[in-house]
C-alpha cells in the first residue's frame, strides 16, 4: 500500500499585475483606439476628469490619491519589481502646458461641411434606377431587381443562375430571359458572369463591324493575354497589323465595369510622433493633440478623506471609490508609460536610420527588433507592440514604425542594404525600362550584380510580386 507524504518545493511564476496588463493593452493600441479607450474610461470612471490645463494643486491631488490607494492595498514584491518608477514631477511638467495658447481660431481652420458631407451614388443604386426606367412589367421588374442585387462591386454576377433560381424560388429560364436586358444597362459590361462575357458585351456596344473583334475575344483570349499576336494572326487569317488594331480596342475596354462606382473610403493617419530636423540633428516630439488630459477629481479625493475619519461611512461606497481611484491612477501611469516607450523606440530608430532621414528610403539600413530592444533595454515583444499601428511624421514623409524594420542583403563590398531599398531599386529599373523590351527577372539580377548586389532570381520575382509589378511578358508593349 502506497504511503502518503508531503513535500515542499519553490518555483517562480510570472504574475501580471492589473497595472501591467493595462500598460500592455494601451501600448499596442493605435492612436484612435487609445483615444476611444480614454474617452470610455472618462465616461465610466467618475474619479477621472479631463482638463485643458493642469492647475497648481493637481500634482498634489494625484500624489495624495496615490498615497490613499497604497494604504488600502499593500503591493507585493513582484508588483514593486515589475512596475516602473513613475516620476510625478515629470508628469506634472509635461501636462501643465495648455493645449491651445489662445481660443482664437482662424477661419481657415473651420471646416466647411457643405463641401465634405456628400453621398456618392453606388453601382446598386444606379442599376436599380435603370430597372425602374426600363419599362418592365411587374414580374419582369421583380426578376431584374433580383439579378441586379446579385451583381458585385466589380459589376459581375458570380453566383450561377441555377443557384439564384434555387435561392429566389424562380426558374433558370425566367432569369435567362431577363439577364440580356440587364446586360444592356450602363456601365457597358455590367451583369457579365466572367471576363469573356464582359468584353463581348462591350464589343456589341460598338457601332462598327465587330465580327473579327468578337471572334478574337471568343476564341483567342488566352493568346491575347500572353500577347501571342502572330498566333492570333495565323489562326484568324488576318494581318498582324489588324490584330494590333483589334487589341487596341480591347485594351480600352473596362474589365471591371463597376469600378467607377466603387466607394473609396479615405483613411486618415494621425502621426503618434514627429521627427524634426534641427541643424544636423533630429528631434523627437510626441503628438498629444486630441488626446484627453486626465487628472484625479478633487471632489472624490475629499470624499475619501472624509470617509477615512468617519466610521459610520458605507464600506461599499468607500470600496467603490477606492477601486475607481486605483483604476484612474493606473490609467494615467499606463499612458505615461506608453508615451515614454514610444519616445524611446523612435529615438533609437533615428539613431540607427540617420542616413534614411538625411537621404531618403534608398539609404534604409537593415534593422531587426533585437537591435532596438537591446539599445533601449526592453524586450523584443515590447518593441513589436509599440511599433504596431503607430505612425511617425518625418522629413521624408509619414511611415509606420514597422517600416524601418527589414532584413538585409549583403553587397559584394561587405555592406548590408535593406530589402526595402532593394525593392526601390527594382521599381526604379522597371520604371526606366523600354516598354517594347521589358527587363526579365534574370536581367534585373544581372543589373543588381553590377551594382554589387548578389540576389537570386526567385528573390527578384518575390519582390516584384510584392511591388505588384507584372512579369516581363505582360509588361511588353508592341504598339
Amino acid at each position: 500500500m502506497a504511503k502518503l507524504s508531503q513535500s515542499l518545493s519553490l518555483q517562480q511564476s510570472l504574475r501580471m499585475t492589473p497595472q501591467l496588463q493595462q500598460a500592455i493593452k494601451l501600448l499596442q493600441l493605435s492612436r484612435m483606439e487609445l483615444e476611444t479607450e480614454v474617452r470610455k474610461e472618462l465616461e465610466e470612471n467618475p474619479i477621472l476628469e479631463e482638463v485643458m490645463e493642469l492647475k497648481e494643486d493637481d500634482l498634489k491631488v494625484v500624489k495624495e490619491a496615490a498615497t490613499e490607494v497604497e494604504k488600502t492595498q499593500e503591493p507585493s514584491q513582484d508588483d514593486l519589481r515589475r512596475e516602473d518608477e513613475f516620476n510625478w514631477e515629470n508628469y506634472y511638467e509635461a501636462n501643465t502646458k495648455p493645449l491651445m495658447q489662445n481660443n482664437h481660431v482662424s477661419s481657415d481652420e473651420i471646416m466647411n461641411y457643405e463641401n465634405v458631407m456628400t453621398t456618392q451614388q453606388t453601382l446598386l443604386d444606379y442599376l436599380l434606377w435603370q430597372v425602374k426606367m426600363a419599362g418592365f412589367n411587374d414580374e419582369e421588374e421583380k426578376i431584374a431587381t433580383i439579378l441586379v442585387n446579385y451583381i458585385d462591386d466589380d459589376g459581375y454576377i458570380k453566383t450561377s443562375l441555377e443557384q439564384i433560381a434555387q435561392d429566389e424560388s424562380l426558374t433558370v429560364e425566367e432569369l435567362s430571359d431577363i439577364l440580356p436586358f440587364v446586360q444592356e444597362f450602363d456601365p457597358p459590361g455590367v451583369g457579365a458572369r466572367d471576363l469573356k462575357e464582359c468584353l463581348l458585351i462591350q464589343a456589341k456596344h460598338l457601332e462598327e463591324d465587330t465580327n473579327d473583334l468578337v471572334n478574337l475575344i471568343q476564341n483567342h483570349l488566352k493568346d491575347l493575354e500572353k500577347k501571342h499576336f502572330d498566333a492570333i494572326s495565323k489562326a484568324m487569317n488576318i494581318p498582324v497589323t489588324d490584330v494590333h488594331e483589334l487589341c487596341k480596342i480591347i485594351y480600352t475596354m473596362e474589365p471591371k465595369p463597376g469600378r467607377c462606382y466603387a466607394v473609396h473610403d479615405v483613411h486618415y493617419v494621425t502621426p503618434d510622433v514627429y521627427i524634426y530636423k534641427v541643424g544636423d540633428d533630429y528631434l523627437v516630439s510626441l503628438n498629444e493633440d486630441g488626446l484627453p488630459r486626465l487628472r484625479v477629481s478633487n471632489l472624490y479625493k475629499n470624499v475619501m478623506k472624509g470617509a477615512a475619519g468617519n466610521k459610520d461611512k458605507d464600506p461599499k461606497a468607500q470600496e467603490y471609490i477606492q477601486d475607481k481611484l486605483r483604476s484612474a491612477i493606473w490609467l494615467i501611469k499606463s499612458i505615461h508609460q506608453r508615451n515614454r516607450t514610444i519616445y524611446k523606440v523612435t529615438e533609437s530608430i533615428v539613431k540607427y536610420q540617420k542616413d534614411f532621414f538625411d537621404k531618403g528610403p534608398a539609404f534604409l539600413k537593415p534593422m531587426i527588433l533585437r537591435n532596438i530592444a537591446e539599445d533601449i533595454g526592453m524586450h523584443e515583444s515590447t518593441v513589436s507592440r509599440v511599433t504596431s499601428s503607430k505612425y511617425v511624421h518625418t522629413p521624408q514623409g509619414i511611415f509606420e514604425l514597422k517600416y524601418f524594420f527589414n532584413s538585409g542583403i549583403t553587397s559584394s563590398e561587405g555592406d548590408s542594404l535593406a530589402s526595402e531599398a532593394v525593392k526601390l531599386k527594382i521599381r526604379d529599373m522597371v520604371g526606366k525600362e523600354d516598354p517594347k523590351k521589358p527587363l526579365s527577372d534574370q536581367q534585373i539580377v544581372d543589373l543588381l550584380k553590377k551594382e554589387g548586389l548578389v540576389i537570386a532570381r526567385r528573390t527578384v520575382a518575390k519582390y516584384r510580386d510584392i511591388l505588384r509589378i507584372q512579369p516581363s511578358s505582360r509588361r511588353k508593349k508592341v504598339f
